[in-house]
C-alpha cells in the first residue's frame, strides 16, 4: 500500500471535536456548491457528493435543506475557497483550506496564529512540491467484490490506490479525475459513502514529542477558526 494509505492511517483518528463546527463547515460547502451548480442534486454532482458527506456526519436533513436554500437568498454572504501555506515550528509544512466571506479577516487571523505560535505564513504555491492534491472516494464494499479486478476497472481513470479499510473501499486519484470516477461509481451502482479532496505529503518529517506538542498548539488554534475547513501537514 502506498502514500495515501499511510496518510489515511495517520489522520483517521484526527476529527473535528465540535459537531456544531462540522455542520457549519459542511453547510458552507453545500451552499457554495448549490450556488455554483444549482439546487438539484440530480444535476449537480458536487452537491450530490456533499449531501452524502453530510449524511455520513449525521448532519440533520433540515440543516442540509437550509444550506441549499441559503445559496439563493439575497442577503447570503458570498463565500470563496482560499488556501494558505506556511511553516509551523521545526520546519513542518502546513497547508490550510478555508471558505470565507471576508478574505481580509481570514488572512489576518491565520497570520496572527502563525505569528503567535512561532510559525511563518508564506505565499500561495510555495508548498506545491510537498503536497499532491488528490480526490478520495469511500464506498461500500459489494458482496463478492474482487479488489484487484475492481482496481483494473478503474485503470482508465488514473486511479492511484484502492484499498479496503474496515469493510469499506477507499479510492485515491488525482483531484481532477473526481468527476469521471463519480460517474463510473454511480452508473455501476456503487454506494458512495463519502468524498473528499485531500493533500497528501510526499515528504514526511519526523519530530520529537516535545516538538510535536509545540506544533500541535498552532494546528489546534488554526482548526478552531470558523473559516478553516481542512488542515494538512507533513508531520509524521
Amino acid at each position: 500500500m502506498g502514500r495515501a494509505f499511510e496518510f489515511r492511517k495517520e489522520r483517521k483518528f484526527k476529527r473535528w471535536g465540535n459537531m456544531a463546527k462540522v455542520f457549519t463547515r459542511l453547510g458552507r460547502e453545500i451552499t457554495m456548491a448549490a450556488k455554483a451548480g444549482g439546487a438539484d442534486p440530480a444535476t449537480n454532482s458536487k452537491l450530490r457528493l456533499l449531501i452524502q458527506n453530510a449524511r455520513s456526519e449525521n448532519m440533520p436533513k433540515d440543516n442540509v435543506e437550509r444550506a441549499i436554500k441559503r445559496a439563493f437568498e439575497k442577503d447570503t454572504s458570498e463565500y470563496k475557497e482560499v488556501v494558505f501555506e506556511g511553516y509551523a515550528p521545526h520546519g513542518i509544512a502546513v497547508l490550510i483550506e478555508a471558505a470565507t466571506d471576508n478574505n481580509q479577516r481570514t488572512v489576518a487571523n491565520i497570520r496572527s496564529y502563525f505569528n503567535k505560535f512561532n510559525g511563518s505564513l508564506g505565499t500561495h504555491g510555495m508548498l506545491d512540491f510537498i503536497f499532491d492534491r488528490k480526490c478520495r472516494f469511500t464506498i461500500t464494499k459489494k458482496e463478492g467484490l474482487d479488489l484487484e479486478e475492481f482496481e483494473f476497472e478503474l485503470i482508465d481513470f488514473n486511479v492511484e490506490e484502492v484499498f479496503e479499510e474496515e469493510g469499506k473501499i477507499l479510492i485515491y486519484a488525482e483531484f481532477q479525475n473526481f468527476g469521471p470516477i463519480q460517474k463510473f461509481l454511480e452508473e455501476n451502482n456503487y454506494e458512495i459513502l463519502e468524498f473528499k479532496f485531500e493533500r497528501i505529503p510526499n515528504d514526511i518529517k519526523e519530530v520529537t514529542e516535545e516538538q510535536r506538542i509545540e506544533i500541535e498548539k498552532l494546528l489546534e488554534r488554526i482548526e478552531e477558526d470558523d473559516d478553516v475547513t481542512q488542515v494538512f501537514t507533513n508531520m509524521a
